[in-house]
C-alpha cells in the first residue's frame, strides 16, 4: 500500500534538524534513495512513512498529505488562475480599445479631419 508523503513538510523537518539525508535514512532505517525519491514527492510506502514517523518521534499521519487540504489548496490555484486569466484578457481588451483610439487619432490628424475624434 502506498501513501502520499508530504514531502515538504519531510524536508523541512529534516532541514530544521539539520540532518541530512543520509543521516534521516540512518535514523530510519531506511535506504538513501527512498529518502530522495519521498523528498521528491513519489510515494511511499507505509513501512517507510512509519520509519520516518519514528525517526521525527511523531504519528505516521503527521506525515501523510492531508487529501481534503490538498484539494483545497488545489481549488484555490485554480481560481486564482482563472482570476488572472479574467485580468490578462481585460488588460488585453483595454489595450485593444486603446491602440483602435490612436490609430483614429492620428488617422484624424494626419487626414485634418478632426470630425472623426468626435464621439
Amino acid at each position: 500500500m502506498a501513501f502520499k508523503a508530504d514531502a515538504a513538510k519531510i524536508k523541512r523537518w529534516r532541514e530544521e534538524r539539520h540532518w541530512s539525508q543520509e543521516h534521516l535514512a540512518e535514523l530510519a532505517g531506511i535506504g538513501l534513495r527512498t529518502i530522495q525519491r519521498i523528498e521528491n514527492g513519489e510515494k511511499a510506502s507505509q513501512e517507510s512513512v512509519v520509519a520516518l514517523a519514528a525517526a521525527f518521534d511523531v504519528d505516521a499521519m503527521a506525515l501523510s498529505v492531508d487529501s481534503e487540504e490538498e484539494a483545497r489548496k488545489a481549488a484555490e490555484r485554480k481560481a486564482e488562475e482563472a482570476e488572472a486569466g479574467m485580468r490578462l484578457n481585460f488588460y488585453l481588451h483595454v489595450a485593444s480599445f486603446l491602440g483602435v483610439l490612436a490609430i483614429f487619432g492620428f488617422l484624424a490628424l494626419i487626414s485634418g479631419d478632426l470630425e472623426l475624434l468626435r464621439v
